[in-house]
């Protein structure tokens, strides 16, 4: 099927805390810019913990002639700090972000002054006018903390109204939950690209742990299959290559609108999957 609007591939990282961290990410995204992609991505501790570490990512890879787009995210904060992340960011020539409500660092009180992801896209586009391409998130299998999954499509068009250009979801492995949740956008008139989050699988008890969190569901064929692998490290790999880019050609298959991978500071994984599906 062809997709309805124009492919965007992305790859996102997360900010190193040393120094031989931002060694090894400088490997990695000078390997992944060979597959030329629209952008690479770097998310955003919580309670902006790593604003200026992220911003570093960003320049360092802008630099090398590479489209990047910082996360920036709103819980926390107050109008001033977003206002000069934004000024920041547009004086160093940064035009494309993306837009979160964040974690609420532990131990904080309060959200701060902006609670939710549509308040901020709101904020930026009155501070900012049309400057900043911004993505949102948005999750096919509801966010953990929805009440109800009606409730979480309203939270999502509140952000589209806002101003948001694209969204990027949260990983899945349930193909069935991407699409259904396309079809709940159309049915409330969204209709901007809504690229799937793809999380390759190198390690899987950390990738149990993280879903469990954050409300990813890995199908129950695949967790018990992986369990049964144990600590083969060269078989999980193997499995998790295989799963992951079926899913991938099947949402290309049909008409997804490009993939964000989820690339873990790392590059193998991803550039396999990418040669597989012969991209």
């Amino acid at each position: 099927m062809e997709p309805k609007h124009p492919r965007a591939f992305s790859f996102e990282f997360f900010p190193p805390k040393t120094p031989e961290g931002m060694e090894k990410l400088r490997a990695t995204w000078k390997q992944l810019a060979q597959l030329k992609p629209r952008f690479f991505s770097c998310t955003y501790g919580a309670g902006g913990s790593t604003r200026d570490r992220t911003l570093e990512t960003v320049l360092e890879i802008q630099a090398a002639g590479h489209k990047a787009a910082p996360h920036i995210s709103c819980i926390g904060a107050t109008h001033a700090d977003i206002a000069a992340t934004l000024d920041l960011y547009k004086s160093k020539g940064i035009d494309h972000i993306v837009a979160l409500r964040g974690d609420l660092p532990s131990g904080a009180a309060s959200a701060g002054e902006l609670r939710y992801a549509s308040d901020l896209v709101a904020f930026v586009r009155e501070k900012t006018g049309d400057h900043f391409h911004i993505e949102v998130a948005c999750y096919p299998e509801f966010h953990p903390q929805a009440r109800s999954p009606r409730e979480d499509l309203q939270n999502f068009k509140r952000k589209i109204d806002a101003g948001a250009d694209a969204a990027i979801t949260q990983y899945f492995y349930n193909i069935d939950s991407y699409f259904r949740f396309i079809d709940d956008c159309e049915a409330l008139g969204i209709d901007l690209p809504i690229v799937p989050g793809i999380m390759p699988i190198g390690n899987f008890s950390q990738l149990a742990r993280f879903s469990d969190n954050c409300g990813a569901e890995i199908p129950r064929w695949l967790r018990l299959k992986m369990q049964g692998l144990g600590d083969d490290v060269a078989s999980i790999r193997d499995l998790g290559l295989d799963v992951v880019t079926d899913l991938c050609d099947r949402l290309l298959s049909a008409g997804a609108p490009g993939l964000h991978f989820y690339t873990m500071n790392q590059a193998g994984l991803t550039s396999t999957i990418w040669q597989r599906l012969g991209l």
